[in-house]
């Protein structure tokens, strides 16, 4: 009888062990199958992990925004994969198609979705501001009263002043959502020194600058003169021969710089007359700051500037300039590309 019981017993035992084993490897190779099944999602979705958020968390926002289906066992399958604990903060770029395996690997590894800010060339700080103060994955704006205290110049020959236009290097700048305004203005400033340093250090001889300063001011010149890549040196060197031979440089763009919001689009006698430490048509040498964002391009024609016996341009109307020799000869460029066969789609720039 004793015999009897036991049997049944141990035949119970044996149900139910196989019964559980049979529960748990089911449940191993379901979880298996839905590690493997594809996200509900039909196009390209921004999923955010917040800094410091748990799994639970993650979860929740998972189930809110109906990327998985049963959130609950992607849960579960971080914690068999041990990752529980390894979830990395950022914004990240899902898109469809990857499985509910491949979506725990991004966030284990850290994957997030990179943004990027473009500096053009020509900007104004005023301009690169709002450029970077804008772009919504940048946080804590930075006005022009706090550059200061941001930024210490590292530029040799950068006077003790406050104006910090164009020391900072026209590029485009990679970053994670979430990184501050000043973070790439400090990356651009050092971007700026790295390049305006190689440039001087091969720059030819003879140059009528006394600092890279000074030769970034005239980058900054040439950058607004003229969008041609090919006509950089060319520009440079009208003005290089310029400065040798005490002559003014007479350049619109530096008078534009110090009317600031008062130019309106055209320029007259009384402005090119009006005094300012920008207007170069009444002051000797370059005006005292840059007065603009530059790129490689415009450093690189500063320091090297092109040979040639030209001191004059004047705009075609087509974005390119004619270059002359002799007041005659660019009193007589003027009438012809600005009065007698002026353009009727007259443009200063290339489009």
């Amino acid at each position: 009888m004793v015999k009897k019981l036991l049997l049944t017993l141990f035949g119970g035992l044996l149900v139910v062990a196989f019964l559980v084993a049979s529960a748990v490897v089911g449940g191993w190779f379901g979880l298996r199958w839905y590690a493997e099944q594809p996200l509900l999602i039909t196009d390209d979705t921004d999923f955010v992990i917040v800094a410091g958020d748990s799994l639970g968390r993650v979860v929740e926002r998972l189930s809110a925004t109906q990327l998985v289906a049963y959130p609950e066992l992607f849960a579960l399958l971080a914690r068999v994969e041990g990752s529980a604990a390894s979830l990395h903060a950022g914004e990240y770029l899902v898109s469809p198609g990857i499985t509910n395996r491949q979506l725990l690997a991004m966030f284990v590894a850290g994957s997030v979705r990179s943004f990027s800010t473009t500096l053009v060339e020509g900007l104004t700080l005023r301009e690169l501001l709002d450029t970077l103060n804008g772009h919504p994955k940048l946080v804590r704006p930075v006005t022009l009263a706090e550059l200061p205290a941001l930024i210490k110049p590292d530029i040799e020959g950068v006077p003790d002043t406050e104006n910090y236009e164009g020391l900072f290097y026209a590029d485009t700048y990679s970053f994670l959502a979430g990184t501050s305004v000043s973070d790439i203005l400090v990356r651009a400033h050092r971007q700026l020194k790295s390049v305006l340093d190689k440039e001087w250090d091969a720059r030819v001889e003879g140059l009528p600058y006394q600092s890279p300063y000074q030769a970034l001011i005239m980058a900054s010149i040439i950058e607004k003169e003229t969008g041609v890549p090919r006509e950089r040196s060319d520009i440079a060197g009208v003005f290089v021969r310029r400065l040798e031979k005490k002559m003014r440089l007479q350049t619109d763009p530096t008078v534009i710089y110090g009317l600031g919001d008062r130019y309106d689009g055209g320029l007259n006698r009384a402005m090119l007359r009006e005094p300012s430490p920008y207007n170069t048509y009444l002051n000797n040498g370059l005006p005292p700051t840059p007065i603009a964002t530059v790129g490689r391009e415009a450093i690189h024609a500063a320091l090297n500037p092109a040979d040639g016996q030209s001191l004059y341009f004047v705009a075609r109307g087509d974005g390119t300039h004619h270059f002359s020799t002799t007041l005659s000869e660019h009193n007589r460029a003027v009438r012809k590309y600005q009065i007698t066969e002026r353009r009727a789609d007259y443009r200063s720039t290339v489009n």
